[in-house]
């Protein structure tokens, strides 16, 4: 997809909200809730505004507040206008730096750190026997959630170490597309809920990374951009 280069509209400040209780799910149901969720996460070109209906079919034996939440944002997509809603994605995803969905960016900002966490997510995705080849830095999120859902055993375990390890972050996206009225909320809300209680530690990371955003050392990773262009708020 190309990046639209205008200034961002002025923005709303998140606040933290309260964790998403989980909902029991078996392997097989948290990997097509993941496999979901990375589908809708996704630009929505006409390939994933085609997926949209097969996605919607697939859900419909989750748990109800995960299948609400995915075949929801389905339908929206499949009954949204597809110009309005890449326009709103971009507006939304590149252009607002609390809605990041690079998870090391949470923990290690545009700092140095930055790049060897990546180079963690590289070798967490070659100890599962894939490699990331689509273009997008490995810390993506709906490449780490196409992992969870595609990997063997040991492949989840793999991804849900990398979703844990970063909830901090996942959480804090979940607050920033909540405060904009975003319809991905929901997508992110049901990985929310397959996901393991937050604890107490997580929680007060998030509220600083809430408060305060991530730490700043600009290093012009590629791939991501400066990040010195937009404003944490």
């Amino acid at each position: 997809m190309s990046r639209l280069a205008f200034l961002p509209r002025p923005g709303v400040r998140a606040k933290q909200l309260d964790p998403l209780a989980p909902v029991p799910l078996d392997d097989g149901g948290r990997a097509v809730a993941h496999m979901a969720a990375s589908l809708l996460l996704a630009y929505p070109d006409d390939d994933t505004l085609a997926a949209a209906p097969t996605v919607r079919d697939a859900v419909a034996g989750l748990p109800v507040p995960v299948r609400d939440r995915l075949a929801g944002l389905a339908t929206t997509l499949l009954e949204g206008d597809p110009v309005a809603l890449r326009a709103d994605y971009v507006a939304t995803f590149d252009l607002k730096r609390r809605c990041a969905m690079y998870l090391s960016y949470y923990a290690a900002g545009d700092t140095r750190r930055r790049g060897h966490a990546l180079v963690r997510f590289v070798e967490a995705y070659r100890a599962a026997g894939f490699e990331a080849t689509d273009g997008e830095l490995p810390d993506y999120l709906p490449t780490v959630l196409e992992l969870s859902a595609r990997g063997d055993a040991d492949g989840a375990r793999i991804a849900g170490t990398l979703l844990a390890a970063h909830r901090d972050g996942i959480e804090v996206l979940r607050s920033a597309l909540a405060s904009l009225g975003s319809p991905w909320t929901a997508a992110v809300e049901a990985v929310c809920l397959t996901l393991p209680p937050v604890d107490a530690a997580t929680a007060a990371r998030v509220a600083d990374l809430v408060t305060a955003g991530p730490p700043a050392e600009l290093v012009g990773l590629s791939g991501y951009g400066n990040g010195d262009e937009l404003p944490w708020e």
